[in-house]
């Protein structure tokens, strides 16, 4: 068992979308293929090392680079704070919620407002440097890539459109129109973008132009974000199934379906194995090549935070308040904390500390003892 486990986390490394680097989680999901997987590997028992109040729920899912953490609020703000000891160090005032999770790049943080901004914000500062409108607001986080010699930074707007912009100049490159909100954040990888939307289509787009390169029916909304790996596609929708795609072909490779409740939280996807909870109250964990169920993880409340993979570990949040690790091989518990209230927002996990929001307005940072 003990070498299965090694020889899993050493597949880790080379999974398409690797692993963040274990000092650093610099956007949502950890890399632009939004695989959810950490690096380095994960001490318990954990403990609070500090907290930080909002004024209102915080369902943003933190960044931490450089020893600090960015992440945003309900009450409109987004908030740079020490890792060491989460005093602040700088909050900027957005016009609305701050749903969205930041993105840490080239000295910037990126995010997005339901003020219908995109903020590019000078992260030693926080000081603007420009924003970008759209036509409604942006609950997802942005993602970004190299095109044309550009670093384009992408983002999802309630406005029907995926949006490119020039990350130095705040300038539109082009946009995408689909044919309703889009809420998560797009996968990127091997020059496309992947990602869904309230049109019930998985998008591929190509990232020099913008233009579709395919639409795949997903057959019910798509709330959350799309993990790329291996040419597929992974992804839950709201008539009750987690979906695979091959993005070559353009069509399912599986359906996961158990029971009738919709799936909303993001997936982590390794080597072999799936990672993604559900609305029924569970983490789910399945074999990636075919979707069969490996184990599920039972909580008190539905599952819409994303899953993080930690070498042998899975850490999550759940509407039940409480903050749970579980051993990746079995999906038994391993440790746990309870909030109070419940956690929207998903793990950060960065050289040993792991940072989450809550609906009590608090951002919590846990290290190992």
């Amino acid at each position: 068992m003990r070498m299965a486990l090694i020889r899993h986390s050493l597949l880790l490394a080379f999974c398409l979308g690797g692993p963040a680097q274990g000092a650093d989680w610099p956007m949502f999901r950890g890399n632009p293929a939004l695989t959810g997987l950490a690096g380095g590997t994960l001490r318990l028992p954990l403990e609070l090392r500090w907290t930080f109040k909002t004024e209102q729920p915080v369902k943003s899912s933190a960044a931490i680079v450089q020893e600090r953490v960015f992440i945003g609020s309900d009450d409109g703000s987004v908030y740079a704070l020490s890792l060491l000891d989460g005093h602040k160090l700088w909050a900027f005032k957005t016009g609305a919620a701050v749903e969205s999770s930041p993105l840490v790049l080239e000295g910037r943080v990126f995010v997005g407002s339901d003020d219908n901004f995109l903020y590019a914000l000078d992260a030693a500062s926080g000081k603007a440097l420009w924003k970008y409108e759209t036509g409604d607001k942006i609950p997802g986080a942005p993602n970004w890539v190299k095109s044309g010699g550009k670093t384009l930074v992408l983002a999802g707007s309630y406005d029907f459109k995926l949006h490119a912009v020039d990350a130095a100049t705040g300038k539109g490159v082009w946009t995408c129109e689909t044919g309703n909100y889009i809420n998560g954040a797009p996968g990127v990888a091997e020059g496309q973008a992947v990602f869904g939307g309230c049109d019930a289509v998985l998008h591929v787009i190509g990232l020099g132009d913008g233009k579709q390169l395919k639409e795949v029916e997903a057959g019910a909304y798509i709330a959350g974000s799309v993990a790329l790996a291996g040419g597929r596609a992974y992804f839950g929708q709201f008539e009750n199934q987690f979906l695979c795609v091959d993005v070559k072909e353009g069509k399912k490779a599986w359906a996961f379906h158990q029971r009738d409740f919709p799936y909303y939280s993001s997936p982590a996807v390794t080597p072999d194995r799936v990672v993604f909870g559900g609305r029924d109250k569970l983490l789910h964990c399945v074999n990636r090549d075919n979707g069969s169920p490996i184990w599920s993880f039972p909580t008190r409340g539905k599952v819409d935070s994303s899953p993080v993979v930690c070498g042998d570990k899975v850490l999550d949040g759940s509407d039940d308040g409480r903050l749970y690790v579980v051993s990746l091989d079995k999906g038994s518990q391993v440790w746990m904390y309870e909030v109070g209230q419940a956690i929207q927002s998903s793990p950060a996990v960065a050289d040993g500390n792991v940072v989450i929001g809550a609906d009590d307005g608090k951002v919590y940072c846990f290290r190992a003892k």
